[in-house]
């Protein structure tokens, strides 16, 4: 970094005598001089005054650079030895000097102020802290610290011994770094406590120089280390100087140097560059003045004036030192803002262009976002990058509005151009290095867009939010004004809100999604599309397409609540995947499962939607679907209306997972539904049999099977309508089932003993009645409604005649059955058949009633018998039949020797009960004695009550039997 950041002006020339120092003050030269002899330690030193022609009489305040200075007073004899050092104290106009001792002179007069002789006499070197008002004066081995009291005097504050002569020194907050011998000491100027900081170099003596900030810069040989006010290192804080310097003075941003050779100008920046070397020979002493710094030679002064902060950005712009640039932005005056932001944004970009070209994409986006530029100048950059239209003046646009920022405007565009034709020059390269260049590119865009969003996303919701509290607002107005005639109003136009942050919004978004596609992190798309995000839809689509990026395509439908086109996309991805079976990948990644999730949300808000897509996967994954409607309550009627009408033959499969996955059952128009579709689909099977001639009551088909069980174990379907469709000569075992559905149970049993020949069967259908309660109080009537089919046939039939007749009277197609005769029984007797009133409707309500008035005289009426099945109930349900009602049903030829089975349980039974009868009885009857009558009586009344309970359980075993 070399530019020109000074210019050495010579001030004044030709003085005569040697000058021994020099300061500043009201923009007027303080030279102090020695006569011709004036190398001689014993000679006089007179003070020079020189002031600019141009200079007003007051004083300007600053040093000049237009002409040499002219002599305007000079002071003879002013000290009585060259003055070691001299110091100006602006802000209180007062002259320090040390000749002899140290002396105060008032400025501009040189009125003599103060003289410390005593305690500064043969002083070699002070510190002046001008803000307190301190001195530090070293003398010999000693340290001396005066306070300036009221302007007018000093006055000692401490004293404390040091190791030895001090060298240099400087005033740090509290402290004060002394140069000693070949070190460094901080030394506590309340305290006086010493604390060693490091040794100085071996070629130059001990050279502390102070910072406006506060920290310290110690010269060691040609290094300068800097250190804070405790005397600790600073990390990357020193300057190498191409030679060891004599002095350095601190003009911010830069420290200069007094070189043997020159004058060595370097930043104060990490890393130290060097920014200028000034050619100035045998130079005496170096003086920060406020706005330039003086160079005493001989019997010359020259001025080192700094370039104005403008031209020299534009230098370091102009040589690429864009950091050095920026920092010298910092100090532009205050009231320079625009210009300032305008410098520094040009400089942003041009340094952000320099580094895209270098590829160092990352550090460029950043310093395109610290450039403050519109995000379309940054995707201007980025030609794979499609747009969407938008009115949005880009920033280098609203540049060319002001003035004052047209000429960094124009060079902004300048540079844009340049990057255009590097653009179509960068052709040229091999196709690997360009794939390399843009990804590395649009992952550095990606960040930097991913940077800017919030804040564009936040104007942007703000934008909304405002329009639609306004768009409140103007309704409730208009609402709370009284009705009047509206007439129309010319002059009133309509409030248009800008739209600009949704559009910047729009081209982040839309940008910031093909960048992530492009550098292949779709993950980071899909978590784009799922939050809050202004991305434009026909462009994005096309793009993912284009890109076959389906996952995110399907979240941007999704995002916009395209749910039709989403599941369209499914479907067709879903059979892709079918035929590409190779391509385990896409398998895995569309399936039907992800039909079925992507409907779950959609169940309560659209359901009409959500049935339109799900025959697909209705198909395939029935189970999984049916699940999916009644986890999410889609209302059951609409899916089966639905089905009915597209999808007929899924009909009967929703409905039977339906009825076996809802703990709550189905409601009864359900399963009437689908005990309807079971009917018709087992009726079509059974008429291609009948044809066929290869029909039986024990052919079973699935259907079938289905249509009996669901018969079996619900009860919601319409009994009427069945018993209606059913066949007159088939199906007697869904005709039994039904019958028990409406309590006909002589009926139900008369098909199982005799139709379907399935004694077992209407024995277990009489332990399922009597074990559900529903013949109470007289439970035993369903085991004597089974003997009676068994013993006597006619009769049975004649009472079941009897129970139908009211019935049959609402019905007119009911006609009574007539009899036939058939095989059936394990005996192989003829008996009765009973047909007809296969059409009769039963009321649900309609109960056989059990009990026979006959005796066994007249079981011998209707033929032959089921006796053997008979004695097989007796035996098996003695405990559940009324005993003596089955003894008179018997025929009067049963032997004896067949009841065993029957009668030995039975009678023992009785026999017990009547013994623990007696036996409490005769217990109570003793324990009443002693308790009181009425107490007893009360427990005799008890235990009839119980006996009477027994002997309905036991049957016909009674006390006096």
């Amino acid at each position: 970094m070399v530019h020109s950041a000074y210019d050495a002006v010579e001030l004044v020339a030709g003085v005569p005598g040697r000058i021994e120092a020099v300061a500043s003050h009201a923009g007027k030269l303080l030279v102090a001089v020695s006569d011709s002899e004036g190398f001689l330690r014993g000679s006089d030193c007179s003070l020079r005054i020189y002031s600019s022609p141009a200079s007003s009489p007051e004083g300007g305040g600053e040093i000049r650079r237009d002409g040499p200075y002219a002599l305007e007073r000079h002071e003879q004899r002013f000290w009585r030895r060259p003055p070691l050092a001299m110091e100006v104290s602006a802000s209180r106009d007062l002259l320090l000097s040390l000749s002899e001792w140290v002396a105060l002179h008032r400025l501009p007069g040189l009125e003599t102020v103060a003289v410390v002789s005593n305690k500064t006499k043969g002083a070699n070197v002070f510190a002046w802290d001008d803000r307190r008002g301190l001195l530090a004066v070293g003398r010999q081995k000693r340290l001396t610290v005066f306070r300036l009291d009221s302007g007018r005097e000093f006055v000692e504050v401490k004293e404390f011994g040091v190791p030895d002569i001090l060298k240099s020194m400087a005033w740090c907050g509290d402290n004060i770094c002394l140069g000693i011998r070949r070190e460094y000491m901080i030394i506590n100027s309340m305290t006086g406590a010493l604390t060693d900081v490091f040794s100085s170099g071996r070629i130059a003596p001990p050279l502390v120089v102070p910072l406006p900030t506060g920290e310290l810069l110690l010269g060691k040989d040609n290094i300068g280390v800097f250190v804070d006010q405790n005397g600790k290192l600073i990390q990357d804080g020193r300057i190498i100087w191409s030679d060891t310097p004599a002095s350095v003075v601190i003009h911010r941003p830069y420290a200069v140097a007094r070189l043997p050779r020159h004058v060595e100008i370097r930043s104060l920046r990490a890393p130290n560059a060097l920014v200028q070397t000034v050619v100035l020979r045998d130079v005496q002493k170096l003086v920060q003045t406020g706005n330039c710094i003086l160079a005493a030679l001989s019997n010359n002064v020259c001025g080192l004036l700094p370039v104005p902060i403008g031209a020299q950005i534009v230098q370091l712009t102009a040589s690429g030192e864009f950091e050095e640039a920026l920092a010298l932005c910092k100090l532009l005056p205050p009231e320079d803002s625009n210009l300032r932001a305008a410098k520094e944004s040009s400089i942003h970009i041009r340094y952000g262009h320099f580094l895209f070209d270098s590829g160092k994409y990352e550090d460029a986006m950043e310093q395109f976002s610290n450039s403050h530029v519109d995000i379309t100048y940054v995707l201007s950059l980025y030609p794979s990058i499609v747009l969407p239209q938008t009115h949005i003046i880009g920033e280098h646009d609203k540049l060319l509005d002001m003035p004052e920022l047209a000429t960094e405007s124009s060079d902004v565009t300048d540079e844009m151009e340049s990057y255009s034709l590097q653009l179509h020059e960068s052709d040229d390269k091999s196709p690997l290095e360009v794939k390399k260049m843009s990804h590395n590119a649009l992952v550095a865009l990606v960040k930097y867009l991913q940077k800017k969003r919030s804040g564009i996303i936040e104007r942007a919701t703000a934008e909304v939010t405002e329009e639609v509290v306004s768009g409140a607002v103007h309704h409730s107005l208009i609402l709370s004004e009284p009705y009047k005639p509206k007439k129309p109003n010319k002059k009133r136009a309509q409030t248009h809100t800008s739209s600009i942050a949704r559009e910047m919004a729009t081209v982040l978004d839309t940008s910031l999604l093909q960048a992530l596609i492009l550098t292949g992190q779709s993950s980071g798309a899909m978590e784009l599309l799922k939050g809050l995000n202004y991305c434009d839809l026909k462009i994005c689509e096309e793009f993912l397409k284009e890109w076959s990026d389906y996952m995110v395509l399907l979240e941007l439908y999704k995002s916009n609540e395209m749910h039709r086109e989403a599941l369209q996309l499914l479907n067709q991805l879903v059979e892709k995947s079918k035929s590409e079976m190779e391509n385990t990948d896409f398998n895995k990644k569309f399936n039907p499962q992800m039909i079925i999730e992507y409907l779950r949300p959609l169940c309560r808000s659209d359901p009409m939607l959500v049935l339109e897509s799900s025959l697909y996967v209705l198909e395939r994954n029935p189970s999984e679907t049916i699940e999916l409607f009644l986890s999410e309550n889609v209302p059951a009627d609409l899916v089966n209306s639905y089905l009915k009408q597209h999808a007929p033959n899924l009909q009967s499969t929703y409905l039977e997972l339906m009825l076996s996955m809802s703990e709550t059952g189905i409601n009864p128009n359900l399963q009437n539904e689908l005990v309807q579709l079971y009917l018709s689909e087992v009726l079509d099977w059974y008429n291609i049999l009948k044809e066929e001639g290869n029909w039986t009551e024990k052919t079973y088909s699935a259907t079938r099977k289905k249509l009996i069980s669901t018969l079996e174990n619900n009860s919601g379907y319409n009994t009427d309508l069945l018993l209606k469709r059913l066949p007159q000569d088939a199906l007697f075992e869904e005709r039994a089932i039904l019958y028990g559905k409406i309590n006909q149970h002589l009926r139900a049993l008369s098909l199982y003993v005799h139709k379907l020949q399935m004694p077992e069967r209407a024995v277990a259908y009489c332990d399922r009645v009597y074990e559900e309660g529903a013949q109470q109080p007289s439970k035993s009537n369903i085991y004597f409604n089974l003997l009676q089919i068994y013993l006597n046939p006619r009769k049975a039939e004649k009472e079941f005649e009897q129970k139908i007749i009211p019935v049959a009277s609402q019905y007119p197609g009911i006609h009574k059955s007539s009899s036939a005769k058939f095989k059936g029984g394990r005996t192989g007797k003829k008996v009765v058949e009973i047909e007809g009133a296969d059409e009769i409707r039963f009321s649900p309500s309609g109960t056989d009633s059990g009990r026979s008035d006959g005796d066994g005289d007249d079981a011998n009426d209707g033929g032959p018998i089921m006796l053997n099945e008979a004695l097989e109930l007796l035996s098996q349900r003695w405990d559940r039949i009324n005993g003596a009602q089955a003894l008179r049903l018997l025929p009067r030829d049963t032997k004896l020797q067949d009841l065993v089975s029957f009668l030995e349980p039975l009678l023992r039974n009785s026999s017990e009960h009547l013994r623990n009868y007696l036996v409490i009885k005769n217990l109570i009857f003793r324990a009443n004695l002693q308790a009181g009558q009425l107490q007893s009586w009360c427990a005799l009344l008890l235990l009839d009550r119980l006996v009477q309970a027994g002997q309905c359980l036991s049957g016909p075993s009674q006390p006096d039997s």
